[in-house]
């Protein structure tokens, strides 16, 4: 399983430390440090069922300085895909990526639920 947060993040820090407390293991990746992939995040886009909207972070300052509100609706996925591959601050996060499930932002009971604790 990989953790990708950014370690600044209060929501990041939150997770993680929910995670310890159940005792997952996984690994940890900076998104910051270490940019997803345009070829993982489509295929985390994929497995997820969510939109692509979702992998944004739109309350970021590099979302709002890009003007991504009013441009992302315009752009196909492609771009979009290419769009975050190329930083990892425009990403949404935390995320947590396993064999059968891809979760995108930090809400507890949905953590829960994929983890299969309850």
């Amino acid at each position: 399983m990989v953790f990708l947060c950014y370690p600044a993040c209060s929501t990041c820090k939150k997770a993680q430390a929910f995670l310890d407390g159940l005792g997952v293991s996984y690994t940890l990746r900076n998104i910051k440090a270490e940019n997803p992939s345009r070829e993982e995040l489509a295929e985390w886009h994929a497995r997820s069922g969510l939109p692509l909207k979702r992998f944004f972070n739109t309350s970021g300052q590099q979302y709002r300085a890009l003007g991504l509100k009013d441009r992302l609706a315009s752009m196909s996925g492609a771009e979009q895909l290419d769009l975050l591959a190329t930083d990892g601050m425009l990403v949404k996060r935390p995320m947590l990526i396993a064999q059968d499930f891809v979760l995108v932002g930090f809400r507890e009971e949905a953590w829960r639920q994929a983890l299969g604790i309850q």
